[in-house]
């Protein structure tokens, strides 16, 4: 099999209209997706994207298409040798990794390209992605990640011990994820810029539908903040969690009472409390606000990122994106650090495509990184909208992700979808 062309795509939604998505520093977002798909001379092809908000993702697409050329040519021989190969081909242009180097728009264009990759080979494979995954041997988990700068954190001898010390169980996990699915919670109601009738409304959507935790967005006025949160309280009682983001709102000082106001409200999480870059303010205001535990991870750029975080305690719970950092191979190299250091794994997905994607990697996580038959507190973020534009959408039932089944990474968008929402200068 030969890889014989590629093709992009930049698509907009415009989710501004309805204020879904808005935040404390973002707060009128048009949900977009950078999309690459690759051709094959067998007629199977795969598809990817990195997830953006409006302006800029021209740039991302042109990035995308740097880096697809250079796989133009390339025939595919085996699933594992590829996955691992052909990430390293696309991170050896030193011309365009001197732009990073691993951050920013082309490690954006490098998620892309390589969860496309992905794609592709699960559907050769007949599998879906998180079973591909899970069948992979822990070996083989391990000959795919780049290991350079984190072996101080994580070795790949100790990946591979993990893996198999954790094997127990698996098959009945596996079992429990095909028949309940996977634990989700649901930021749809809580947006910045719905109105409070529409917020209650849709916290009692979310109930009826099985959720057991929302997430609320917060940071512009800590007022507003209290009164608002008092009236989430009010509607969905004690027994739903209730985490806030706060979208990088605060610096230090201001995070730390920001957050202890708000503690009232048991929180099960403050997310994104300060700068993503900043993991030493992060572990000042995780050690300042115990026990609320802080939340980051989906702004962060790399592996080497979420290994400080990790290691300084910067972070309670850790958010992998799906298309933030290079893709599959990075994110399972996160995934294992994560469970090396005892910290949770409740992906990111509020965003275009983000569920459908994100949904594999936490079923990998579960099956393959779970002790014993509990989820362990695991979830997957659920964002009520643009599933519609997807051949093969992410699917909640009874407050969980349904385990897919069609082969390959649900990141197939419609032909038609995509030429009603490309952007057109």
């Amino acid at each position: 099999m030969k890889i014989t062309s590629f093709e992009t795509a930049d698509v907009r939604f415009p989710t501004s209209t309805t204020l879904a998505g808005s935040d404390a520093t973002n707060p009128d977002p048009d949900y977009s997706a950078a999309y690459v798909s690759i051709h094959t001379d067998e007629g199977i092809s795969g598809h990817g994207y990195t997830f953006t908000i409006g302006r800029g993702n021209d740039l991302c697409v042109a990035a995308i298409e740097l880096l697809a050329e250079k796989l133009v040519g390339e025939t595919l021989l085996d699933p594992i040798s590829d996955l691992a190969r052909l990430p390293r081909l696309l991170a050896a242009d030193s011309q365009i990794r001197w732009l990073g180097p691993e951050s920013g728009v082309t490690r954006m264009a490098s998620a892309a390209v390589i969860n496309a990759l992905w794609d592709l080979w699960s559907r050769a494979t007949g599998k879906p992605l998180w079973k591909f995954l899970v069948d992979m041997s822990p070996q083989q988990i391990v000959s795919v990640i780049d290991w350079t700068y984190i072996t101080d954190s994580l070795t790949p001898s100790d990946a591979i011990e993990m893996l198999e010390s954790r094997s127990t169980g698996a098959s009945a996990r596996e079992g429990l994820l095909v028949a309940r699915g996977h634990p989700a919670y649901t930021t749809e109601p809580g947006w910045l810029g719905y109105s409070d009738e529409k917020m209650v409304g849709l916290l009692h959507e979310a109930i009826n539908r099985g959720f057991t935790q929302v997430k609320i967005k917060v940071g512009q006025d800590l007022d507003e903040d209290i009164r608002r949160l008092q009236l989430v309280r009010e509607t969905v009682g004690p027994g739903i969690g209730v985490a806030v983001d706060a979208n990088q709102a605060w610096d230090v000082n201001g995070a730390i009472r920001w957050i202890r106001s708000l503690a009232q409200f048991d929180l099960a999480w403050v997310e994104e409390p300060t700068s993503p870059d900043d993991i030493l303010g992060n572990a000042a205001i995780s050690r300042a606000v115990s026990p609320t535990p802080i939340a980051s991870g989906e702004m962060c750029q790399n592996r080497v990122m979420f290994k400080q975080f990790l290691a300084a305690g910067a972070m309670q719970v850790c958010q992998i994106d799906a298309c933030r950092v290079a893709g599959v191979n990075e994110n399972l190299a996160i995934i294992l650090m994560a469970a090396n250091s005892g910290v949770p794994v409740i992906p990111h997905a509020g965003g275009c495509g983000l569920s459908e994607m994100v949904q594999h990697l936490a079923m990998f996580d579960f099956v393959s990184l779970g002790e014993g038959d509990s989820f362990g507190g695991r979830l997957i973020e659920w964002a009520d909208h643009l599933h519609e534009h997807f051949v093969t959408p992410a699917t909640i039932l009874d407050g969980s992700y349904v385990a897919p089944t069609a082969a390959g990474a649900s990141t197939e968008m419609l032909a038609s979808s995509i030429e009603q929402y490309r952007h057109r200068p």
